[in-house]
């Protein structure tokens, strides 16, 4: 019996994101996320028993922007997502894949001892995961 090694979200993950405090105002996150050129921005744990939280650019349009909201006094906290759906860094991809399908998201911090090491997305699955090269 042959023992296959499963590809994990530590191998298909990237590092495309950037964190912010939740006090930072939505304009200076979102100059964090044009400076770091990213999407994804992770709002850091207040301390060891805190949670992370996430804010997309999706958040900021849905949130900020159509509820003519002010993004210099609108601070992160208030329009975060938190907690953050996480999934291990040693999982087989293929139950992240489940996951995300079960729970209708795309991506989510691959986590290892409490800290976020990246991100895992479908197209990382897909595109980084799949195919063994």
């Amino acid at each position: 019996m042959s023992s296959i090694i499963p590809t994990r979200n530590r191998d298909v993950m990237n590092n495309r994101y950037a964190m912010v405090d939740g006090m930072h105002t939505v304009a200076e996150a979102i100059q964090v996320a044009i400076n770091k050129n990213v999407s994804i921005l992770v709002v850091d744990k207040r301390n060891e028993h805190d949670e992370y939280g996430m804010v997309l650019m999706s958040d900021i349009a849905r949130k900020v922007l159509a509820k003519d909201k002010s993004p210099e006094r609108t601070n992160i906290y208030e329009i975060m997502i938190k907690p953050v759906f996480s999934v291990p860094a040693d999982m087989d991809v293929r139950y992240t894949a489940r996951l995300f399908e079960r729970f209708n998201i795309n991506k989510a911090p691959v986590v290892e001892s409490g800290h976020i090491l990246g991100f895992v997305t479908y197209d990382d699955i897909v595109l980084k995961g799949m195919i063994k090269r």
